[in-house]
């Protein structure tokens, strides 16, 4: 049995795109599932055998990119079963319905299996993680009070199945965008016109790629013109300048692979914008970056309302 889990028997599982860091996977005891990279017709485990790095290598290479792949039934089913016939609980956040067949998939699953609360989180990369740290928090809280005195035996199943509707109740609240700083890569995949990415490039457009938190999708957003830097700032005070309400527990700064300076300067901006009381730097899975490319960089946060 792989892990730490909880003292209420119940796993914390999460697909890998939800690009937590090693703190954070750690401190919640998230079990992780991988998705599939094909590239050149061999199957990769994102992250674990691919890196970002070495898919654009590839596309600058040769125009090559990957093509990715959900998790289908019987890898979730293998994945979840040693847990549930150790009598354990599953929660398991998967990757916005929107962008991938997984939770779909992890449904299936879950049906065949029983015992595995599947919650979509409606967002991609770290606005994923923040569904699953939420439901580490829960985790602990439902673990303090089953450990007072007279607490009675608790009912496991009773309590995820509350853990993960609490979670899904929350998908809104959780925001995700992103800054590109070329659309080549979006061109290449499919996801834009050559023309429009030739223009944009010309003309130094970067985009905000903004996420829908009731599916997943993503959409166009504000279109910032400029140096990287520059754009980086403006976009940092807007995102943090539209809700009255951010939670300041814990934000998120996600990149595909950027130099440093850049993640300084957005760090220096947020910490001077607004006080967080965590403010963690992750690096996207393959499975996002090789639709956005190098130097893409988004904030992450909640907000006390649904927005």
């Amino acid at each position: 049995m792989p892990g730490k889990q909880t003292e209420l028997k119940i796993i914390l599982s999460a697909d890998s795109t939800c690009d937590l860091d090693e703190d954070l996977k750690e401190r919640y005891n998230v079990h992780y599932f991988p998705l599939h990279i094909n590239l050149n017709g061999k199957d990769y485990l994102d992250n674990i055998d691919i890196t970002p790095e070495e898919i654009y290598q590839e596309y600058y290479d040769h125009k090559t990119l990957p093509k990715t792949a959900a998790v289908n039934v019987q890898e979730y089913i293998d994945h979840f079963r040693p847990w549930v016939e150790a009598d354990y609980e599953v929660i398991h956040v998967n990757l916005g319905h929107a962008l991938s067949s997984s939770y779909q998939n992890c449904c299936l699953a879950a049906r065949e299996l029983g015992h595995v609360h599947v919650v979509d989180s409606c967002n991609l990369s770290t606005g994923t993680g923040l569904t699953v740290v939420a439901a580490g928090k829960l985790l602990r809280e439902a673990e303090e009070v089953i450990s007072e005195p007279g607490a009675g035996r608790p009912d496991t199943g009773q309590i995820a199945a509350a853990i993960a509707e609490k979670l899904r109740e929350g998908t809104g609240r959780r925001h995700g965008s992103f800054i590109l700083d070329t659309l080549t890569f979006l061109s290449a995949g499919g996801r834009c016109s050559a023309v429009a990415a030739f223009g944009a490039n010309m003309l130094k457009l970067k985009p905000c790629i903004q996420v829908d938190n009731h599916d997943g999708s993503m959409a166009v957003g504000k279109k910032y013109r400029g140096a990287l830097d520059k754009v980086l700032v403006k976009y940092v005070k807007d995102e943090l300048g539209k809700y009255s309400d951010i939670d300041t527990d814990l934000l998120f700064i996600t990149h595909s692979g950027i130099p440093q300076d850049y993640i300084d300067l957005v760090r220096r901006t947020v910490e001077e914008t607004m006080t967080f009381k965590e403010i963690h730097v992750t690096k996207a899975s393959c499975t996002i970056s090789c639709h956005c490319g190098p130097n893409t960089l988004g904030i992450l946060f909640e907000t006390k309302q649904e927005h």
